[in-house]
């Protein structure tokens, strides 16, 4: 059983140890697996790599495509175990791409893992199936807002957020780019109830300057709505580039 995983340069997974940059663990060393494939498609995302591939008709920013073969690498479970096992870290980060569209892999991955704690960036989406969900211990739930260019109908999933709004394992975190953003956060938060403490907001950007920039007045939006602010950590200590 294979998982198909990112690349930092063809052939060689994404898989290394760093800090988490963004959400309620930033600053924790952890190991990081970037898995490939996505079923949304962000025009701001800083991933594309992991699924803007050539066929892909939908619309990102760069306008660039990315060659499957170089950006895309199959490996064995057992393989990407022990990769991850070298690292020595206590924790896993699983992240995309949309990691639970490998799901069951992901099951037979962590069997082998027993040891590691667990969190899963997840777009909030996907179901994971029992066997996986019962050794996930967090959830970092980014649901898409409208700015991402994802229609409503398949990025904001009632049930699906409802599920993960109940989960005391769930966290969410909000990309915003503009003011704007925050009243579509609200009105999520009025509808779903989301926990005291457990929503996020992150600027979108993808250098220091710019985060900078967005954080003066999203830290205003944060104090008068009561939401956590999270920062992204790994762009300013080495900028926005793959295995960080």
């Amino acid at each position: 059983m294979a998982l198909a995983l990112a690349t930092t340069v063809p052939g060689e997974p994404e898989i290394f140890a760093s800090l988490q940059g963004e959400g309620p663990s930033a600053g924790m060393p952890v190991a990081f697996m970037r898995l490939s494939r996505c079923n949304l498609a962000c025009v701001w995302c800083d991933t594309a790599y992991t699924w803007h591939f050539e066929g892909d008709n939908r619309p990102h920013r760069s306008g660039e495509i990315f060659e499957r073969k170089a950006n895309q690498v199959s490996l064995e479970v057992a393989d990407v175990a022990a990769r991850i096992a070298a690292l020595g870290q206590t924790r896993l980060v699983i992240t995309g791409g949309e990691p639970l569209l490998q799901a069951g892999k992901l099951a037979e991955l962590l069997a082998l893992l027993p040891d590691i704690s667990v969190e899963i960036e997840t777009n909030g989406t996907v179901a994971a199936p029992a066997r996986l969900d019962i050794r996930v211990d967090q959830y970092n739930v980014s649901p898409k807002l409208a700015h991402s260019g994802n229609d409503a109908e398949l990025a904001l999933i009632p049930e699906r957020l409802d599920a993960y709004a109940t989960d005391p394992r769930a966290f969410f975190k909000f990309v915003i780019a503009s003011p704007g953003d925050v009243d579509e956060v609200m009105a999520l938060h009025r509808r779903y109830r989301f926990r005291p403490g457990h929503v996020f907001l992150m600027p979108e950007g993808t250098d220091s300057a710019t985060l900078r920039e967005r954080e003066t007045w999203l830290s205003e939006l944060c104090l008068e709505h009561g939401f956590r602010m999270s920062d992204r950590l790994h762009i300013h200590l080495y900028g926005d580039t793959r295995g960080t």
